[in-house]
């Protein structure tokens, strides 16, 4: 049984029929929640929008390999959405108007405290729970949203979030330890 708030039939019909309502609904489901997403990585207002609407014109596009027996429709939409970003990245510097690229090069020094900083970070991480582990990988080096995480793990929402809760507490505490 598919849960109420699934939007895979949608993909379907998109895919079966190019239903434009089924789109329009998934449109104005996903594109503020993948904008949003977007933004929560760090990218402009303007770029985010533009990779939005990208990603559902893709959804568009694309409908007909959707596959709801190895994804659902979240989980599907957000990995477009994330490899739309990467590949904007791959491209090169972006347009002047979406982020300023600050001159950086950081000093022997910062290298080393960055290194060594890497390196505490790395162990805390590995003292972790597997479970909260996985959690902060999905989330942090994956960078996919929680909605998203909670699918791939067969959990509840709300699941994801205490567990990153408990990691990030658990972290934090480890890496004080080590001033």
């Amino acid at each position: 049984m598919t849960p109420p708030d699934d939007k895979s039939p949608l993909i379907l019909a998109v895919a079966q029929t190019r239903d434009r309502e089924s789109f329009r609904l998934l449109f104005l489901h996903f594109a503020p929640r993948v904008k949003s997403y977007l933004l929560h990585l760090g990218m402009a207002g303007q770029l985010a929008d533009e990779l939005a609407q990208e990603t559902l014109l893709m959804v568009w596009r694309k409908a007909d390999r959707f596959d709801p027996a190895r994804a659902g429709a979240a989980t599907w939409i957000f990995t477009i959405a994330r490899n739309l970003r990467i590949d904007q990245l791959r491209r090169g510097k972006l347009p002047g108007d979406y982020y300023q690229e600050e001159e950086f090069s950081p000093s022997a020094g910062e290298d080393y405290l960055a290194a060594e900083r890497d390196g505490q970070v790395s162990q805390a991480l590995k003292a972790l729970p597997a479970d909260q582990a996985d959690v902060v990988r999905l989330s942090f080096f994956e960078e996919k949203p929680h909605p998203v995480i909670a699918a791939e793990l067969g959990i509840p929402l709300g699941t994801v979030k205490s567990r990153l809760r408990l990691a990030m507490s658990r972290l934090r505490t480890a890496l004080e330890d080590t001033k």
